[in-house]
């Protein structure tokens, strides 16, 4: 049983499925970068896991540049952790030869596939930090979460290892490298064990802040489609305080909800292409809200099924989603004023207008004010004109996503990432 044993863990590791004392090359180097390359394959793994909470921020670029729906990220998770798995599994036969004797005689078909797996780990990494380099700040908040049984883990690890360090400690020809392998483990035993003082972490607190309220995020796009009523409606029954969407007008100055803007942006989430032939790459104002109402707006949903979310609907809510079209944004104001829920949106097409009383923001306020809301239950956060607005209608909460702008008009309330702020700053 033991010989057969060997003979695996031999074929797997060097391809060689008979004992074969023949060393190769820098075995050890070798295998100090499998170790390195499983490291990074688990580090980016983590990043993977962690950026999760965002990946429709990857799937909503992907679409733009590629105009089709596929969860990308899905795909490099899976990517991601059968490399992660690949090397760890790797890494194992590895410290097995080294416990059995063997020689370290890892296979070239291996070494090319450590190597794809460290350029594969590159491109990751190069990507997140030129497109996506916020989600690092993700990552570090993280560890206030996770770095308690991270360290946990490590502590693990490297009592397992230790007798194998000792190990090679006694077989080391020379002094250089005695000392070379001693003080290196040193150096890693000293830094798990003090890192501790460095972790700040909730979970090893009993002064939690209360649970924060919850805003509902273009409704509840995991429940339904998103920007529509049931959307909206999903996210009251979640108990939010408050609805967040977007908004753009159309041809006729009637402002609708929808999340992509500019050119193609009826594409991902309507049946433009089957209503209106030829006309799917218009903008927003060659559609009348007539129109832009004719649309289905749900059946993308449930055929994209973009969250993984579809199977836990009901039969019901199904044929419900399959109906639902473009909102107005009239018919959101009625639903948060029976409701008693305020009202935080962008302004997707601002940017383009030209003057306060041609602009989204002119007619928005317009529509707010003819549905009789309350003016405290709208949470203004588009930045142009808003002195306009705040001259019109002075009782909407003035909301700001830059920190300074919000001081120097002595405002009170801030919309920005999760992220962006540390919790000592958020307190």
């Amino acid at each position: 049983m033991i010989s057969i044993a060997k003979t695996c863990l031999r074929g797997i590791y060097s391809c060689h499925w008979n004992s074969d004392k023949t060393r190769q090359n820098r075995p050890c180097c070798w295998f100090s970068f499998l170790s390195f390359v499983s490291i990074l394959a688990l580090s980016w793994m983590y990043v993977c896991f962690i950026a999760f909470n965002d990946h429709t921020d990857v799937n909503d670029l992907a679409f733009e540049k590629l105009k089709t729906w596929v969860n990308w990220y899905m795909i490099v998770m899976v990517i991601s952790a059968v490399l992660a798995t690949y090397c760890l599994l790797l890494l194992v036969f590895g410290l097995l030869h080294f416990v059995i004797g063997e020689p370290l005689n890892l296979h070239w078909l291996h070494k090319v596939f450590l190597f794809l797996g460290l350029l594969t780990v590159t491109i990751g990494t190069a990507g997140v930090c030129i497109k996506w380099g916020k989600e690092w700040q993700t990552v570090y908040m993280s560890f206030q979460a996770t770095a308690p049984f991270l360290h946990l883990c490590a502590v693990v690890a490297l009592t397992l290892i230790s007798c194998l360090v000792f190990k090679s400690y006694h077989k080391a020809q020379t002094a250089a490298c005695k000392v070379f392998i001693m003080m290196t483990f040193m150096f890693v035993s000293a830094a798990v064990f003090l890192c501790p003082l460095a972790i700040c972490s909730p979970c090893i607190t009993n002064n939690l802040p209360p649970k924060p309220s919850l805003v509902g995020h273009r409704g509840a796009p995991m429940l339904a489609p998103e920007n529509t009523m049931m959307s909206f409606r999903k996210s009251l029954e979640c108990g939010v305080v408050a609805f967040e969407t977007d908004v753009q007008l159309s041809k006729d100055m009637k402002p609708f909800l929808m999340h992509d803007y500019g050119k193609n942006f009826l594409q991902r989430t309507t049946d433009v292409k089957t209503k209106f032939p030829g006309r799917d790459g218009d903008a927003h104002t060659n559609f009348t809200l007539q129109e832009l109402q004719t649309l289905n707006a749900g059946e993308w949903f449930l055929r994209t099924d973009p969250l993984q979310s579809v199977s836990s609907l009901s039969e019901e809510e199904k044929r419900e989603a399959d109906n639902q079209t473009v909102p107005s944004l009239s018919e959101l104001l009625l639903m948060a004023k029976k409701h008693n829920v305020s009202l935080i949106f962008d302004l997707k097409n601002e940017n383009n207008s030209t003057g306060f009383h041609n602009s989204d923001s002119y007619y928005t306020t317009d529509t707010i004010k003819k549905s009789g809301i309350s003016p405290d239950k709208i949470w203004w956060l588009p930045r142009e004109h808003r002195h306009n607005v705040r001259n019109i209608s002075p009782g909407f909460k003035q909301v700001y996503n830059v920190v300074t702008e919000m001081n120097a008009d002595g405002g009170s309330f801030l919309n920005l990432k999760y992220s962006s702020l540390s919790a000592h700053k958020i307190r």
